[in-house]
């Protein structure tokens, strides 16, 4: 069976389907970021099925440490844990080792870092990230890599691009192990690859041309909005892209925003993440086809309005501004859960605007209009 089905293209931009063993995913799709297995905010799993949700992520490192991928998979896998039933992708948890900092120490073997729990000392290789994804039993398990900060020194990058591949083939020889073990619970777990470089072209196109050559389940492209500007991102998507195989998923990591989105659409990518929706919904702010809104603004005090009056989500169908503003100045939790909902909807509301647009081959006309009115930032 072919996991992987462009169905149309308009420009670069793809329309595909990918079938996973907990179904498929219409791409390009949002990953919607549940780090501990629950997105930030009181949303629900019978939340995420009204809400659009395709894909779910959880993050290796933080299952790791609490409540600890072991005891998950005695509890039967994160789906069964979660009770969530559709795909779920799993962080390597090497951003966030990374961006530990002074907590950690790399070596050829892996990471030794400490804990931002309770300080204690803990080591995670290729080997460790893949056993703990296998414990979980998700869907798709991301290959150990090292996010690079941005700016980095040439030698530095080359040199830890060059360990990402060590580290990818002892990943991918570690699933090859553990997919054949009786007791695993996602037997058909897939793995992606992670494309490394910085913003240094040759380098990034270079790895992407080793990697392919590995025929893993997908790609996806690193160390990215990690300090760059958003014309170096684009640049670099431009550049590795064409060299990343286009019969697979291209995921392009923690990004972004919906004009993001819609700008590395337009350059071949079909698989996003971010914690932005849920991050910016506890705080007041929300998306709309108008720009971004801040609720605590003194503006919508009196505001019967919704969010978005062309949204169908539930804080929409009901609530006003006045009202969703009024719970936040009276910290009601209720604010923060609303916003969230409202927001996850947006973005996967917005993904199947844009697949839809590539079918009906009108995508840049869809994409500048979008882009035109974000502009108006809720005026």
């Amino acid at each position: 069976m072919i996991m992987y089905k462009v169905l149309k293209t308009c420009g670069r931009a793809k329309r595909a389907e990918f079938h996973t063993p907990h179904g498929v995913i219409q791409t390009p799709v949002f990953m919607n970021v549940g780090t501990a297995g629950a997105i930030k905010g009181a949303v629900s799993t019978e939340d995420l099925e009204q809400l659009k949700c395709q894909v779910e992520l959880s993050n290796t490192y933080h299952l790791h440490l609490r409540p600890g991928d072991k005891l998950i998979k005695e509890m039967g896998g994160l789906h069964k844990f979660m009770v969530w039933d559709k795909p779920i992708l799993t962080d390597s948890g090497g951003f966030q080792v990374f961006s530990l900092g002074l907590l950690r120490k790399i070596k050829e073997e892996g990471v030794y870092f400490s804990s931002h729990i309770d300080g204690r000392k803990i080591f995670m290789g290729p080997e460790e990230s893949m056993q703990i994804q296998s414990n979980l039993g998700s869907t798709i398990a991301m290959a150990f890599d090292e996010c690079i900060g941005l700016p980095a020194e040439r030698p530095y990058v080359e040199a830890s691009v060059a360990r990402t591949t060590r580290w990818l083939e002892r990943c991918k020889k570690e699933m090859a192990r553990l997919n054949a073990l009786d007791d695993t619970i996602n037997k058909q777990q897939m793995l992606f690859a992670i494309n490394q470089g910085a913003t240094y072209k040759d380098i990034r196109i270079e790895h992407a041309k080793v990697i392919s050559d590995m025929n893993l389940d997908g790609y996806a492209i690193g160390g990215l909005a990690v300090g760059e500007s958003h014309a170096e991102m684009y640049q670099v998507l431009e550049d590795v892209v064409p060299f990343l195989p286009q019969d697979k998923p291209t995921y392009l990591m923690g990004v972004g925003t919906p004009e993001n989105i819609l700008e590395a659409v337009e350059r071949g990518v079909d698989f996003f993440d971010c914690v932005l929706p849920a991050r910016n919904g506890r705080h007041a702010h929300v998306y709309t086809n108008k720009g971004k809104l801040n609720l605590l603004n003194a503006k919508y005090e009196k505001d019967e309005t919704p969010i978005d009056d062309t949204c169908g989500c539930p804080a929409c169908r009901r609530y006003t501004k006045a009202y969703i503003r009024h719970l936040f100045k009276a910290k009601e939790m209720l604010a923060m859960r609303l916003c969230v909902m409202h927001n996850l909807y947006f973005f996967n509301s917005l993904m199947e605007e844009i697949r839809q647009a590539i079918e009906e081959n009108r995508f840049p006309e869809y994409k500048k209009a979008k882009l035109e009115g974000f502009k108006q930032n809720g005026k």
